[in-house]
């Protein structure tokens, strides 16, 4: 191969600069051009195909930064319909035009759903980034475990797992954690820390939502900023045991925090927030409310009474807030641990396509054995039988629905990731970089501006 392209889809996350860079790095080592499609999908939508020269005279240009949060080359939420044959069909002439042989694709489960058209006509390959760390399989076959049955209404259907009979096993977990999720879960863990200060102060209950849609990784990492409570979407709210747990804890220590998935359910299954009728681009429906939807079973349950008969507050609506700490979660400087296995994962990507993989994933694997280790599956692996790649959820046994918090394997699973999360020097950046004088005085300047400047289109 002489010239391969690249882009980012999906939402914004942590270390995707470190996964371009590692595949710009690569392939500047073995003599290829690097173009990088502008907002991901839609760059090739677009008749011009607006695209930036990666590593002109094979030098990586001087804004690929690994320690830059988000992604220089932009990113969308389109993606390519598998059925929508005229628009592939001109997709593909233009990558030829282009002269583009290989197609690395950074996202999550659906721009793993987006490349499958394109892998019937160039080499893909798929290099993973997500917060949520829903990409993946907690063992091989997983994804047999689903199927379809009629749904509600007629002529629809719906999915149902189920149960499995193997043996759950971390060495088998198939990537077992994404670039992205560790930076991610630093920030919610501090958020965590930084919101009891409140809590204690004025003897409150504090609860925090965190992103992950319908998988509790986000919840479960953020147990490292000793929350008492954590709540997560594949476990059904038990509200009779929340309850006497909240008052357990707010009765020994004067105030309590929650943290909760922002996909949490009830009993039924049904979303504790509302799941709105809009979505996102990606097809996603709208999640809206887990944590408001939390306070008020609280203040119903508890009541003012519990509150203002020891002077605690002056009602159950004073006394319970909710905080969301949101998009603060996919932003910012990667911490150590996703600059360097994105940058790994983004090399490997390139290996992948001079091997000849057409429709391959580069994944993050772990073993007792041999700690972290970078390996590769095919993108079919992920899918169901009907072709469908459902978000990994966390282990049954990842969690103790009893005690409302991770277990000792969920803590296991964890700790080599977290044990050594951040570098040296990441409190050394903050320390120089946020107190600058200059910041005060001088506009932020993006690097939108520069790239800009770099943007180049097929005539």
């Amino acid at each position: 191969m002489k010239r391969i392209g690249i882009l980012t889809a999906g939402g914004d996350t942590p270390a995707l600069n470190a996964t371009i860079h590692g595949a710009v790095l690569r392939a500047c080592e073995r003599r290829i051009e690097v173009f990088g499609f502008i907002k991901g999908f839609s760059s090739l939508f677009n008749p011009r195909v607006p695209h930036v020269r990666l590593n002109p005279l094979f030098t990586p240009i001087p804004e690929l930064d690994t320690t830059l949060g988000g992604t220089l080359i932009g990113a969308s939420r389109d993606y390519v319909d598998a059925n929508d044959h005229p628009t592939i069909a001109e997709v593909v002439d233009r990558l030829k035009r282009l002269q583009i042989e290989g197609l690395i694709c950074i996202g999550g489960d659906g721009t793993l759903n987006g490349m499958q058209a394109l892998s019937d006509h160039l080499p893909t390959v798929l290099a993973p980034k997500t917060i949520d760390n829903d990409l993946g399989l907690n063992y091989r076959h997983e994804p047999d475990e689903w199927y379809r049955e009629p749904g509600p209404e007629p002529g629809s259907s719906r999915y149902v797992r189920a149960p499995s009979y193997g043996k759950f096993d971390l060495d088998h977990m198939v990537n077992y954690v994404t670039p992205g999720f560790a930076t991610a879960v630093f920030v919610s863990a501090w958020a965590v820390q930084r919101i009891r200060s409140t809590a204690e102060s004025h003897r409150r209950i504090a609860i925090i939502e965190v992103m992950g849609r319908h998988s509790g990784y986000l919840a479960l990492g953020a147990a490292y900023g000793q929350p008492d409570i954590v709540l997560i979407p594949e476990a059904p709210l038990n509200v009779e045991r929340l309850v006497e747990r909240v008052i357990s804890v707010y009765e020994l220590q004067k105030n309590a925090v929650i943290v909760c998935g922002e996909g949490i359910v009830d009993e039924r299954g049904q979303e504790l927030g509302s799941e709105t009728s809009s979505t996102d681009p990606a097809g996603n429906k709208v999640l809206t409310g887990a944590a408001d939807s939390l306070r008020q079973i609280l203040i119903q349950r508890l009541g003012d009474t519990y509150f203002t008969s020891k002077r605690r507050n002056e009602s159950a609506r004073a006394a319970i807030f909710t905080r969301k700490v949101g998009h603060t979660q996919r932003g910012g400087r990667p911490v150590h641990f996703d600059r360097f296995y994105g940058v790994q994962l983004g090399g490997h990507s390139v290996d992948l396509l001079l091997e000849g993989h057409v429709n391959g994933v580069a994944v993050l694997q772990w073993s007792q054995e041999r700690g972290f280790y970078i390996d590769s599956v095919n993108a079919n692996d992920f899918r169901d039988r009907y072709g469908l790649i459902h978000a990994r959820q966390v282990h049954s046994s990842f969690y103790d629905a009893e005690a409302l918090r991770p277990s000792r394997l969920g803590v296991d699973y964890l700790v080599p990731i977290f044990s050594e999360a951040l570098g040296a020097d990441d409190m050394e950046a903050v320390r120089q970089s946020l107190f600058r004088t200059s910041n005060l005085t001088q506009p932020y300047h993006s690097v939108n501006v520069d790239i800009n400047k770099r943007i180049r289109y097929l005539e």
